[in-house]
């Protein structure tokens, strides 16, 4: 994606200071999605340093994703009333002092409350960080910059749950919340710097109140809905059931409501263009795959296979080197290549790694394990920058924010829609894999026989705990063989919307031209 050149607009960042903006910038983006999941291994020290149950500590989970994810799509009106370098460094600076009201508070309603703060102030910077990238450096280095921006994205979910069980292992939860203070400080006043004289024009626009309040109405009710179903049993539970009719009725009237309004507060009429409506699906549809392998994945790791939850985050690790080390390549094939290809393989690439994960079994070795997540780099190098480039080619300098922020919205909606229906999944063909396994265990059976005979001689063991010891590998059996499915589906997802990409045009289209995208 390269911007298009205004009359007039401030000449593009080069040298130390093209370095060190682009280093600030994806600081600040590093920043936000790593507290996205840094703090789900601490919820268990964190609850009880507090005095609450876990479930009643999983809020500070729920509670920052549902700020975040009503924050995300107003970046681009915000931009409009405040500036972008102005709104992006007030935001840096509330989430900077949201994460010290976090480490300080000396009770759940207090970090709650913090967390909210700190979710709002997370919303804007992934768009913001992207538009800032896009408007500040010339043509030729946009997809070098957007490159460095998609290496922190991707490896911040992957660094979050190592560094906060080490840390919490280490030190005090806290503490996953004063690193913040250091990283945003840094990195605030390195863009007020470098950008202040780059601010973007800004207007006293109307406050959409309907707009607003609705979209906090049914994002909130759909966030929570997602966070808490499989811990209240779905539908079963009738507050799920009234978060969703809530969610659904308040989206539509959201909808209706932001088509009809002259001056809406999310501008929902950018799905009318090809390449942001087709770029958005695919990436959301890609994240929510991806995101919710990346949550199931330790979980496994942790409960079955007996790792600490610092050496289940060091096994996920791998998946950020290729990434890292192929982020300047991809800065340099992006100008010539078509971005459709290139997602193209990201996608073949995804299904390939899901198909060897389908292969695991109970008795894996750390090789066998690590190799999938290692080889997965690869295509998550191919895959933010060149989706990212085709959902914001042909869009004006002004509409980048806008898009940028719908578009994560709907990424991030995504992700938390994919962790809770692949989670769902995972328990209910764990549970239908045990149901079958256990129509073997019978007196009948002489491999079972011969199975509790086995445990008994080896650990001296009595039939009742042969018979318990046995239930615990069948079990953790049942619970491989449910993830094998969940990774099969997972390949199967991502071969399927392929097409999806290609409803896009690719780049030097005469519609882009016209629309001064000057390509991708």
């Amino acid at each position: 994606m390269n911007p298009p050149k205004i009359a007039g607009a401030p000449a593009p960042l080069t040298g130390w200071q093209f370095m060190l903006g682009t280093f600030a910038v994806a600081l600040a983006t590093f920043m936000n999605v790593l507290d996205s999941s840094i703090a789900n291994v601490a919820i268990p020290t964190l609850s009880g340093d507090l005095g609450v149950s876990v479930d009643e500590g999983t809020w500070v989970i729920t509670l920052f994703a549902a700020a975040n994810a009503v924050s995300i799509p107003l970046t681009g009106w915000l931009t409009q009333r405040v500036g972008q370098v102005k709104l992006f460094v007030a935001a840096i600076l509330l989430f900077v002092l949201a994460s010290a009201a976090c480490g300080l508070a000396p009770n759940l309603p207090v970090l709650l409350a913090a967390r909210i703060v700190q979710g709002a102030g997370a919303g804007p910077l992934v768009p913001l960080s992207q538009a800032l990238l896009l408007s500040s450096f010339a043509r030729e280095k946009s997809s070098s910059a957007l490159s460095l921006w998609a290496m922190t994205a991707t490896v911040g979910p992957i660094a979050g749950p190592a560094l906060g069980g080490w840390i919490t292992d280490n030190y005090s939860w806290s503490w996953i919340f004063y690193i913040n203070l250091p990283v945003g400080l840094f990195a605030a006043t390195a863009i007020w710097v470098l950008y202040r004289k780059r601010e973007t024009p800004s207007r006293k626009l109307p406050v959409d109140k309907v707009g607003l309040m609705s979209l906090i109405v049914w994002v909130g009710a759909l966030q929570i809905m997602l966070d808490k179903g499989k811990d209240l049993d779905w539908f079963n539970s009738p507050v799920i059931r009234t978060l969703t009719v809530v969610a659904l009725v308040g989206l539509l009237f959201f909808v209706i409501w932001e088509l009809t309004e002259a001056k809406p507060i999310v501008d929902l009429r950018l799905f009318t263009g090809r390449n942001f409506l087709g770029g958005t699906i695919a990436i959301s549809i890609a994240y929510a795959v991806f995101f919710a392998n990346l949550v199931l994945l330790p979980t496994w790791i942790q409960e079955y296979l007996g790792y600490r939850a610092v050496d289940a985050g060091l096994v996920t690790a791998p998946l950020g080197i290729f990434a890292v080390l192929l982020a300047p390549l991809m800065g340099k094939i992006m100008p010539k290549s078509d971005m459709r290809v290139l997602a193209t393989l990201a996608f073949l690439g995804f299904a390939g790694v899901f198909l060897m994960r389908s292969r695991y079994t109970t008795g894996i070795d750390a090789y066998t394990l690590v190799l999938p997540t290692l080889l997965q780099g690869i295509p998550m190098a191919l895959f933010f920058t060149p989706l990212t480039a085709i959902i914001l080619s042909g869009l004006p300098p002004e509409k980048i924010p806008a898009a940028a922020g719908l578009s994560n919205f709907a990424r991030i909606f995504a992700g938390a829609a994919g962790t809770s229906l692949m989670s769902t999944m995972w328990n209910d063909r764990t549970i239908q894999h045990h149901a079958q396994l256990a129509e073997q265990t019978s007196v009948n059976n002489t491999a079972y026989v011969h199975a509790l005979a086995s445990i008994q001689t080896t650990l001296h063991a009595s039939l009742f705990k042969a018979e318990a010891i046995f239930e615990t590998q069948l079990s953790a059996q049942a619970s491989m063989l449910g993830l094998n499915d969940v990774f099969w589906l997972s390949a199967v997802i991502f071969i399927v919307i392929v097409p999806v990409i290609w409803i896009t045009r690719p780049r030097g289209d005469g519609a882009a031209k016209a629309a001064g995208a000057g390509g991708h």
